[in-house]
């Protein structure tokens, strides 16, 4: 049977460029880069670089209209086309983390809806309205890529509303554990590791590996209402920390500390107890090579195109190392 492509995403940072490497050494569809500017370096400058250091396919996972001009964005992503001209992907979401982070709430569908509009009309070379004035790519000829530019747009979308969006002005859809929708561009992001010969699939080493992802949906219920998390695996004593780290009004900043890439001390006393009891590490990719390529022929009989591996832990190019070596065998 067949298996969706393998990608592979990480923070623009550190470990991104040895990422991507290993991505295209083992035949990746391409490197993914997070977009959260209070916790990772500049997505921009980090596609770029690795643009120019390897010919793998280059994405956004995802951006956050809020957090750029939107002239701003179609000129970034006008550059990266000029300089590797196909290979970019953008994909766009509401702004859970990255505006968790700055102590707000996600975008509005319609506002995210809005944005996303107004950058494909700039990159197809009209003239938009922004802040109630026409605006457009002025750019001279050979001063950024020619417009039109088509780049191919793929939405988070997880619930039906921006699903339904998505379908009409969109090329895909990334999600994360969901039902793969109907459109021909189906992104699924996924944690796990690949256990080795005999190994617990619940020792030291795999909650180590998944801890930074299973511990999201604490930092998902703070930011939906902090009692929430009172009623997750060891949420009281996780609260009762932030609450003497921070003082009110600044618990937001504590709760996202290392989110998706570290583990805190706080993060691991609640995952180092209680990791199996969290959802993200029941439904997240811990098995053989053998039990994972299987994984991965289910997901692509759902309709799963495309799977972006998130690997985390002490050394995440190992993990992506050895799960790209599954999905190339």
């Amino acid at each position: 049977m067949t298996r969706p492509a393998l990608s592979i995403g990480c923070p623009p940072g550190p470990h991104a460029l040895d990422l991507a490497r290993v991505a295209e050494e083992h035949g990746c569809a391409r490197l993914w880069l997070f977009d959260s500017a209070a916790l990772y370096e500049d997505v921009w400058i980090w596609l770029d670089r690795i643009g120019h250091a390897t010919g793998i396919g280059l994405g956004t996972a995802v951006l956050v209209p809020n957090l750029r001009h939107v002239m701003t964005t179609a000129s970034a992503a006008a550059t990266i086309e000029h300089a590797h001209p196909g290979r970019l992907v953008l994909g766009f979401g509401t702004g859970a983390t990255a505006r968790w982070a700055l102590g707000q709430r996600p975008l509005s569908w319609a506002a995210t809806r809005r944005y996303i509009e107004c950058l494909q009309g700039l990159l197809a070379g009209d003239a938009v309205e922004i802040d109630g004035a026409a605006c457009q790519m002025l750019h001279w000829p050979g001063y950024t890529a020619e417009r039109p530019v088509r780049i191919p747009i793929l939405i988070s979308a997880l619930g039906p509303k921006g699903q339904a969006i998505t379908a009409e002005i969109a090329d895909g859809v990334i999600g994360s554990g969901t039902r793969p929708t109907a459109m021909a561009w189906n992104v699924d992001m996924m944690t796990g590791t690949v256990l080795a010969s005999d190994e617990d699939p619940r020792s030291a080493r795999v909650v180590e590996a998944i801890g930074p992802w299973a511990v999201l949906v604490h930092h998902g219920a703070h930011a939906a209402d902090p009692e929430f998390a009172r009623h997750l695996p060891g949420g009281t004593a996780w609260l009762d920390a932030i609450a003497a780290e921070r003082p009110e009004g600044q618990h937001h900043l504590a709760v996202h500390m290392g989110h998706a890439t570290h583990l805190t001390d706080r993060d691991r006393a609640t995952v180092l107890e209680h990791a199996w009891e969290l959802p993200i590490a029941r439904a997240a990719w811990v098995g053989t090579p053998e039990e994972i390529r299987d994984r991965a022929e289910q997901a692509a009989a759902a309709g799963v195109t495309e799977l972006l591996y998130t690997p985390c832990g002490p050394d995440p190019v190992v993990e992506a190392r050895r799960m790209a070596e599954v999905f190339a065998a």
